[in-house]
């Protein structure tokens, strides 16, 4: 039964971190014409055109992403809860364990943006459509650390900087609200 919960588990949090990259791609206005977005674009569509009609997004931010991403762990919270052993869940607590499960999906799928930046920093010689698009969400966060600690002789420690960041606000999290 671990074997299955976990390969549930697991889907669910793939497709919700492909969701939430989404919403993430539309707030940074990154290019919408690359492979990476189009192929997130196409990924969530299907569901997300339909909730479009019914709800409008406010200014730049996309309501019916958001919405999507909180149903998705809705989804994941009721059927893990069902292969448990029929858990009952009111609507208010798992409206809460849905956004304790997005917000910590949204650290997790930052940390990964930023070690993917890292690594293909190293590889990669510029010309990566895949680096031009991650670039793109992950220079606001890096910008202003740049400013305070400018790069040492080649050596850009913002990413390194804003990983230890993230860690510490995942950590702090999980103090806070315990661990989901």
């Amino acid at each position: 039964m671990n074997a299955t919960q976990f390969l549930i588990g697991t889907l669910f949090d793939l497709y919700l971190m492909v969701v939430l990259l989404r919403l993430w791609l539309q707030l940074a206005q990154a290019d919408f014409y690359n492979p990476f977005s189009q192929f997130v674009v196409k990924a969530t569509h299907p569901l997300i055109g339909p909730m479009r009609r019914i709800l409008p997004p406010i200014g730049r931010f996309d309501t019916a992403t958001l919405i999507l991403a909180l149903l998705v762990a809705s989804l994941k919270i009721v059927v893990l809860g069902v292969l448990i052993g029929g858990i009952t869940i009111n609507p208010l607590s798992l409206f809460i364990g849905a956004a304790l499960i997005v917000l910590k999906e949204a650290f997790s799928i930052v940390f990964w943006v930023l070690v993917i930046r890292a690594i293909l920093s190293w590889v990669s010689q510029g010309s990566n459509p895949i680096e031009y698009v991650l670039q793109q969400l992950t220079e606001p966060f890096l910008a202003p650390i740049r400013r305070i600690i400018p790069p040492m002789g080649g050596l850009d420690l913002s990413i390194l900087i804003a990983l230890i960041g993230l860690q510490f606000l995942q950590i702090l999290m999980q103090d806070l609200l315990g661990h989901f």
